[in-house]
């Protein structure tokens, strides 16, 4: 894994694309962000997305996909297909989550999701303390999601694309209502496992899910 980079003073105040312009004026021809959702739901996949947004897009639209309404995200993914953005997914199931944990299943989502890009970038910003298991430039940003364009982009694809997994689900599985919850340890969620038991893609390693099983 290469070693972090030690980056620039906090960015100004707004401008959550002066990390990327940096990078660029430095001669990183391509510069892109990396972010995860679905850490916390106790069923369902971790889904990360990598993003590159071109130098010169309205930057400031895209935020923390957490300050979004479901609406407002589904329009930026959109708009990020439609600027012609660089765009990479990666996916691992609940079964690699127990098996890794998910810290490591969430790195390996990150890496999938920059491999699945049309072509490597130059330089990788990653949302959190952890860089991603590959050999590429990059450098870990605690909060990055509020600090980087192409970190919030990317929760926003990640965000989107696991939602739409989970409503499939629901499909499958409709006692479980992860169309509602999509999978995160809600009350009413708990309470399902409670009564019913988990069910194929519950995370066996979570705690309340773990706790079915051993009773």
């Amino acid at each position: 894994m290469p070693k972090a980079i030690t980056l620039w003073p906090a960015s100004p105040e707004g401008d959550t694309f002066a990390i990327e312009r940096s990078l660029l004026s430095q001669g990183y021809a391509t510069v892109a962000g990396t972010d995860e959702a679905g850490r916390g739901p106790l069923a369902g996949p971790v889904v990360a997305a990598c993003v590159i947004l071109p130098p010169h897009c309205e930057y400031q639209q895209f935020q923390d996909s957490k300050k979004l309404s479901a609406r407002v995200r589904q329009e930026l993914a959109q708009h990020l297909v439609m600027i012609e953005a660089g765009i990479g997914v990666g996916i691992v199931s609940a079964a690699e989550i127990d098996r890794l944990n998910i810290l490591q299943a969430s790195l390996l989502a990150m890496k999938k999701a920059v491999e699945r890009l049309p072509g490597l970038p130059d330089f990788l910003l990653v949302d959190g303390k952890f860089t991603v298991p590959m050999s590429l430039p990059q450098q870990a940003l605690v909060k990055g999601d509020s600090r980087s364009a192409s970190i919030s982009a990317a929760s926003i694809v990640a965000k989107v694309t696991r939602d739409a997994i989970m409503e499939q689900y629901h499909l499958e599985y409709p006692q479980y209502n992860f169309a509602r919850h999509k999978g995160y340890p809600t009350a009413e969620h708990r309470l399902i496992i409670r009564e019913i038991g988990p069910c194929p893609i519950h995370r066996q390693s979570f705690g309340p899910v773990r706790n079915w099983a051993e009773k």
